[in-house]
Formats: structure tokens, C-alpha cells, sequence
């Protein structure tokens, strides 16, 4: 991707470079980071919730009252993530994506002061105040970045700065894991320290975002601003031929034209959007319950019974994040070579392969000990595949498959229904593994199979168009008996989003 985008022009190489970099680390790398971290002083919290309690009462907690604390903290995470996602639309609308993402660092910043105060304040109630926060912040900006890097691209690279965005997820993911090795901050006394650590990459975005420039689609089609929009597509593309650009974004402004911002729900309503919709319900729902959260859960108890020694699991589970990262960078090289539809039929259908080799492989590991050995590989693997495909492309769909005024909307369905998909896996997961033992990843290979056979089926791509032509060819599908049909408008005009 540093590649290709030095290649295209030096100036805009490194603005829309430093653009990228900015917007990640404080948006998707903030999700996956706080997703991670809290792993490593799982036992030190919980030590500390029973002695807060004990102090305060004189009686301690009964171990399972202690794990139902523990779950309400880490499930506090997603349903945080639920709320973010419903306010970034009105968000991305109100203030724009640039302020938007900017403004979203005051969650952090609570969330930061909460944990590093908790241990002081003899406050467990803290901690979870403080992960509802940052679980906020994470639902925000996981579905601004993408649209904001998505609309701050040319179309020849717009795949691959959208995929950055599984990029800052996968190295949070493994950052979180290195930081909270027993030598650094993984220390039974470091946590309040651990978990307040968010506050640094959120520092760096407000540092550095500001000197950035604004969405120029957003400024042109949502502000009416051509100064604005030109002044930004100078910095963002250099000093070269931007009448082909501004032509495009002209002719999308047009169709939007008397066109009022979508809400939510009024993505339902027209059949207009309908293969968008569905495409988007899909793909998002198989994202979360393919089973590659489950391989992440499942990877240090495989390790253990592999014979890898306790002391160095956690050197093996930074080995999983080391590989979706891999992959997420190389998806994102290869999204504009081989297209959107080729990376997620490939990425389903290999995790399909390798979930049905996981689970022959643990039921036979009563007999054959090193069929252990082929679990391990098949975690790798799996998240290998999902790394090439799913984890990136999914975040592109709401950006590219929807027009400038349901684009907002589409992204807090999309980011609602991902974050409510994670929720009941991490809620339900612990029962189907208790259920079903060795066959527990049977239902996530039939979800695999759904996602790359409507793939195949049903989702058309979009490497190469601009963002009016997919619309056009979309407005097509939806109604293949008209050979050409006008762009449906709504009756109001309203530049922004109602709840």
C-alpha cells in the first residue's frame, strides 16, 4: 500500500499516508488495542474486585459472583461499541468525519482517568464505567474511519486505504498483547497502568489529526463547500489534474441532489437499497459469527494440551495476532489486484476448510496425540484466512455500496449489528463449547459457507468504479427490468441525520 500510494505522487503519497495514520490510531487501533489488553490482568482484577468488596462489607465474594463481575467488565466492551455505533451517524453528519473522530477522544480520555484512579479509589465499579467508555469510543470509530479514509481516497486506491482499517485493528490487537506481557505492564501492580494506556494513541490522533484535511465528499455533498472541497483534494492528490475528480464528485452531488440524509431505518423501507441492505445484514453477521473470535478463545487451551509450557503461551497467542496482522497487510495490497468478491469467497470458503480439519482433529486426539499439533496449525490458518479476507473487506461494504446521504445511516446499522453479533458470541460461546465439545465449530462452518456462497451469489464488485458508478449499476440490480431508471429522491431536503 506505502508503495502504491508514493508511486501516485509524493505529496500525495505522504498527506494521504499521514491521513491514514492518523485516523487509525486513534480509531481502529483503539478497538482492537482495548480489545486485547484486558486478557493479560484478568486474574489481578479480579483479585482486586473481591478485596474492594471484602473491605467494604467484611465478607468476601463467592467465586461465582466474582466471575459474573468479570463478565459484566468485559462485556460492558461490545454493548459500549452498540451505543458508538448508533451516535456516529448523527456524528459523521453533525460535525463531520474529521471532527467526529477528534471529538470521539473525550471518551478515552474519561475512560483513561476512570482506570488509572480505580485501584486508588478502591472502585471496581470504575473499571466497568471505564470499559463502557472505551467500548463507545470503538463504536464510533470503527464506523467514521472507514468513511472517512473511504471518501478521502481515489477510486484507484480506495479499497486499499478503506482495508487500513483491519490493518490498525490487527496491530492494536497485537500491540495490546505485547504490552501486557508479565515484563512490561502485564505485572500484578501495572494494570490500573495497562488498561489506562489507551490514552496514548488517543494523544497521538489529537495531535496529529487536526493538521489534516476534511472528507473532500463530505465537504462538497454534505457542506456545499467547492472551496473547501478543492482546497482538501489539493492536499489529498498533489498538484495534478483534478478536473477528472471534481467532475465525479459533481455528478454524485447531482444525484443526491434534494436528497435528505437517511435515517436508520428508512434503509428498510425502499427497494431501491435492498441488495445493499442485504448484502450489508449478511456479511456483517458471518463476520462476527465465522468463529474467528472463538479460534482466538480456544488457541491457549490448544497450546497448553499441544505441551507448549505455561510460561510461554503467551508468547504463542501474540502468534495469532502477528498473523491476522500479516494478512490484514496483505489483503490490503492485494484488494485492488484481485477485487473485493475474490478475497472474501476465498477468505469463507479456506476457513471452511480449516474449521472442518480443527474439528476431525480434536476428535481424534484421544488417539492420536499429534492430531494436537494439526489444531494449532489449523488456528493459524484460519485466522491466516480471515486476515486475507473478511476481516478487511466487510469494513469497505457500507462505505462503497451506499450513496453519500444513506452512508451514515448504513454504517450505524452496519456497526449496531456487528457490535450485537459479538455480544452474543462472547455471551453464548462458553454453552455451545459446553454442548457441543469437539463438534463446537460445526455451526460456524456452515456460517463460513453462507458468507462465501452469497458472496458468489449476490454481491457485485466494485474494484476500479467510483462511488456514483456503483450506485448506478446497484440501482440495475435492484430492478432488472428497467434498463435505465431515475435515482430515487426523497420529498424533504435535510442535511442531517433525525433519531
Amino acid at each position: 500500500m506505502l508503495y502504491a500510494l508514493l508511486r501516485s505522487g509524493m505529496i500525495q503519497g505522504r498527506i494521504l499516508l499521514l491521513t491514514i495514520c492518523a485516523a487509525g490510531i486513534g480509531g481502529t487501533f483503539q478497538f482492537g488495542y482495548n480489545l486485547s489488553i484486558i486478557n493479560a490482568p484478568t486474574s489481578h482484577i479480579q483479585e482486586f474486585t473481591n478485596e474492594t468488596w471484602q473491605a467494604r462489607t467484611g465478607e468476601p465474594l463467592s467465586d461465582h459472583l466474582v466471575l459474573l463481575v468479570w463478565s459484566i467488565i468485559v462485556s460492558l466492551y461490545p454493548l459500549g461499541g452498540l451505543f458508538g455505533a448508533l451516535l456516529a451517524g448523527p456524528l459523521a453528519i453533525t460535525l463531520g468525519r474529521k471532527k467526529s473522530l477528534l471529538v470521539n477522544n473525550i471518551f478515552v480520555v474519561l475512560a483513561a482517568i476512570l482506570f488509572g484512579f480505580s485501584r486508588k479509589a478502591g472502585s471496581f465499579e470504575m473499571i466497568m464505567l471505564g470499559r463502557l467508555l472505551v467500548g463507545v469510543s470503538a463504536g464510533v470509530s470503527m464506523n467514521i474511519q472507514p468513511m472517512y479514509l473511504g471518501e478521502s481516497a481515489p477510486k484507484e486506491l480506495r479499497g486499499a486505504v478503506a482495508m487500513s482499517s483491519a490493518i490498525f485493528t490487527a496491530l492494536g490487537i497485537v500491540m495490546g498483547q505485547v504490552v501486557g506481557l508479565r515484563e512490561l505492564l502485564g505485572d500484578p501492580q501495572a494494570w490500573p497502568l495497562l488498561l489506562a494506556s489507551c490514552l496514548v494513541p488517543g494523544a497521538l490522533q489529537l495531535a496529529s489529526l487536526p493538521l489534516l484535511p476534511e472528507s473532500p465528499r463530505y465537504l462538497l455533498i454534505d457542506c456545499g463547500d467547492t472551496e473547501a472541497c478543492l482546497a482538501a483534494l489539493q492536499r489529498l492528490r498533489g498538484s495534478g489534474d483534478l478536473a477528472r475528480e471534481l467532475e465525479e464528485l459533481e455528478e454524485e452531488r447531482a444525484a443526491c441532489q434534494g436528497c435528505r440524509a437517511r435515517r436508520p431505518w428508512e434503509l428498510f423501507q425502499h427497494r431501491v437499497l435492498r441488495r445493499q441492505v442485504t448484502s450489508l445484514m449478511v456479511l456483517g453477521s458471518a463476520m462476527e459469527l465465522c468463529g474467528n473470535d472463538l479460534m482466538y478463545a480456544y488457541a491457549s487451551s490448544v497450546f497448553r494440551k499441544a505441551g507448549v509450557p505455561e510460561a510461554k503461551v503467551q508468547y504463542a497467542i501474540i502468534g495469532t495476532g502477528s498473523c491476522e496482522l500479516l494478512m490484514a497487510i496483505v489483503s490490503c495490497v492485494a484488494v485492488e489486484r484481485m477485487g473485493r468478491r475474490v478475497l472474501l469467497i476465498g477468505g469463507y470458503s479456506l476457513m471452511t476448510c480449516w474449521g472442518s480439519i480443527f474439528t476431525v482433529a480434536l476428535c481424534l486426539q484421544s488417539s492420536f496425540p499429534w492430531t494436537l499439533y494439526l489444531a494449532v496449525a489449523c488456528i493459524f490458518a484460519s485466522i491466516l484466512s480471515f486476515g486475507i479476507g473478511p476481516a478487511g473487506v466487510t469494513g469497505i461494504l457500507a462505505t462503497e455500496l451506499f450513496d453519500q446521504m444513506a452512508r451514515p445511516a448504513a454504517c450505524m446499522v452496519c456497526g449496531a449489528l456487528m457490535w450485537i453479533m459479538l455480544f452474543l458470541v462472547s455471551l453464548g460461546f462458553p454453552f455451545v463449547m459446553e454442548a457441543l465439545s469437539h463438534f463446537l465449530y460445526v455451526p460456524f462452518l456452515g456460517v463460513c459457507a453462507c458468507g462465501a456462497i452469497y458472496t458468489g451469489l449476490f454481491l457485485p464488485e466494485t474494484k476500479g468504479k467510483t462511488l456514483q458508478e456503483i450506485s448506478e449499476e446497484l440501482h440495475r440490480l435492484n430492478f432488472p427490468r428497467r434498463a435505465q431508471g431515475p435515482t430515487w429522491k426523497s420529498p424533504e431536503v435535510i442535511q442531517s441525520t433525525e433519531l
